[in-house]
């Protein structure tokens, strides 16, 4: 790597906030001989540029031995964070390789066909004659030889020990606070009807504990090979067996895998294992099977360390340098932390206490009806101004469309469903009333610069979901500040989404008190710049309750970043939070108020 390239491989012709002081400080951390440096930058701050900057300075060909890596990776976990990238002339230069499920065929009556269930993909020995053409195999070839493949983390997991995509000089990966969570979720095996080709024919056993699972995890790959090898001798397969044979060689590979670690004594990776019920009567029998892994280490070395040189992981929401390297088996004193500094005017983001009382599933009844009443009062305040609400489940947003319906505002809602959440997210940012979108988990990778959203409302704390065998164990291990980084990132995530440039401005309101509570059991690893926006928190001045006046507005302005001195300008613009110190409750006189009780108490939610 040579770091002295880092400026000039900077892909804008200039630079903007303190991108320039950043490269000079990733610079540093890598000649200080770092393999792993980690940039904490905030929304805003240009991280794809950066990553491109970095990626620059990976050995060149020309200056490498034969045996020594050249180029670079860039992934990221997000789709939607790789599209960007693929839409950004600035970083055209980054060679986009995906799955194959995402590329047709081109051969006349496969059109329609994914090239993982194409011909080439059926018939063994087939011959293609366009092959040199194929989407998917052009894509692959021309980033395997490019000086920097970009793809999601997902594929770059999956194509460890590829022949392809060899070990190269530097990978950065973007929007990488989750790593050991992606990490844990792509090593994750579910065994049952959706997973497990012929689940029906299986008897499950009920299992007792790991050795049980091991037991039956041998004889299952035993089941799938002898299943793969029948289709294999085949030859043709229909598009359906296609499918079939690769999913088997998945199960193979990941049931493999967990026995392999279970049984190494050196694998520092927890197992756990959970069982539905049988929904048959057989005594003796039990149900799907998920077999999880907690700190994967020796699954990220083999799909992510082992895979570059030196490593750049950018992120706004990396919050303990110690925890984070634990989480994914890193020693800390290889990795350096460069902060990078929020370029935003607070009063363009700020933060309004509007909590009704604690959101947990057990006073949930009783506070979601205030939250939907003060909903309606912020969109009387925000009339002609779109919002985004995150209601954190699909329980909490079917109740509060539900509530809001019945208020007499139903027609300025919008909601999306888990099969269609991309396309009516689509649709409500394409639409040019005021409209509010009520959300589950868009609380990253969610652009709403300008007028596609002026105001979000947090529904309740983010906690992760305790029902999640892997979270119940980190708590009875005593892992509270985990969970309460975990919700914090979140938090952080989620503030981000309507506040995208430095002349951008957006209102967050909290409406779940146990947020204020997490601020106060976070409180050591809150980012400056977010402790900033915590302590000007102020209480809003809302208009009344009157749904109709709530439905006033009917057209919101289109240009990306317009700014509007309509209603709730004033607030927006931070005038509030200067004024009266009986409206204005900074975070820490909150604090003041946080129960001395069990955090269990606040943040247990198995929904």
């Amino acid at each position: 790597m040579d770091s002295d390239r880092i400026f000039d491989a900077f892909p804008a012709p200039s630079y903007r906030g303190n991108q320039r002081s950043a490269l000079a400080d990733i610079q540093s951390a890598f000649e200080a001989g770092n393999d792993v440096v980690l940039v904490r930058a905030p929304t805003g701050s240009g991280k794809s540029l950066l990553a491109r900057a970095i990626a620059g300075c990976a050995r060149r060909g020309a200056d490498a031995t034969p045996s020594q890596a050249t180029k670079a990776y860039y992934t990221t976990p997000q789709v939607s964070q790789l599209d960007d990238v693929a839409d950004d002339d600035l970083l055209e230069d980054l060679s986009i390789i995906r799955g194959k499920s995402n590329y047709d065929c081109i051969l006349p009556d496969e059109t329609e066909t994914p090239v993982d269930q194409a011909p080439c993909a059926r018939e063994r020995g087939y011959d293609c004659s366009v092959k040199h053409r194929c989407p998917y195999f052009s894509d692959r070839a021309i980033a395997s030889n490019r000086r920097i493949a970009a793809m999601t983390l997902a594929y770059f997991m999956q194509t460890a020990g590829s022949d392809v995509f060899r070990k190269r000089d530097v990978c950065v990966i973007d929007e990488a606070h989750g790593l050991a969570e992606w990490a844990e979720m792509y090593a994750t095996t579910h065994l049952g009807p959706r997973t497990v080709p012929f689940w029906e024919e299986l008897r499950v056993p009920a299992l007792d504990g790991l050795d049980d699972a091991v037991e039956y995890a041998d004889a299952l790959v035993d089941r799938c090979t002898r299943r793969k090898d029948d289709l294999l001798e085949k030859g043709d397969l229909s598009a359906e067996e296609a499918a079939e044979r690769d999913r088997l060689q998945e199960l193979i590979s990941e049931l493999n895998w967990f026995v392999e670690d279970y049984r190494d004594p050196g694998s520092a990776t927890t197992w756990l294992v959970d069982q539905s019920e049988n929904d048959g009567n057989s005594d003796g029998e039990g149900g799907p099977v998920t077999i999880k892994p907690m700190d994967p280490e020796r699954y990220l070395r083999h799909t992510v360390w082992d895979r570059a040189n030196r490593f750049a992981l950018l992120s706004a929401t990396i919050l303990n340098k110690e925890a984070f390297c634990r989480g994914v088996g890193l020693d800390p004193a290889n990795v350096a932390l460069v902060d990078v500094g929020h370029t935003f005017p607070v009063e363009h983001r700020p933060l309004y206490d509007v909590t009704q009382g604690k959101m947990t599933y057990e006073h949930r009844s009783e506070t979601l009806p205030k939250v939907a009443r003060t909903v309606v009062r912020i969109m009387r305040k925000h009339d002609d101004e779109k919002g985004l609400i995150h209601c954190h489940s699909y329980d909490i947003q079917d109740r509060l469309a539900t509530q809001l319906r019945e208020f007499g505002v139903g027609n300025r809602i919008r909601t999306h469903d888990r099969d269609h959440r991309d396309a009516d997210l689509d649709a409500w940012k394409a639409s040019d009333d005021a409209s509010v979108f009520l959300s589950v988990k868009m609380e990253e990778a969610l652009d709403l610069e300008g007028d596609l959203a002026r105001w979000q409302v947090l529904c309740k704390a983010p906690y992760p979901n305790t029902g999640d065998s892997r979270i119940a164990h980190r708590l009875e291990d005593g892992q509270w500040g985990w969970y309460y980084r975990a919700a914090l990132r979140t938090v952080i995530q989620a503030c981000g989404r309507v506040v995208r440039a430095p002349d951008d401005y957006g209102a967050t309101y909290l409406a779940d008190s146990s947020l204020l509570d997490l601020f106060e059991r976070a409180r050591h690893d809150v980012p400056g710049w977010f402790d900033e926006q915590i302590r000007q928190m102020s209480e809003p001045e809302l208009p009344a309750f009157d749904p109709g006046e709530a439905l006033a507005g009917r057209s919101v302005g289109r240009a990306s970043g317009q700014r509007r001195r309509g209603s709730g300008s004033t607030e927006r613009s931070g005038s509030k939070t200067s004024s009266a110190a009986t409206r204005s409750r900074s975070a820490g006189q909150k604090r003041k108020k946080s129960s001395n009780n069990s955090p269990i108490a606040d943040v247990w939610d198995t929904e």
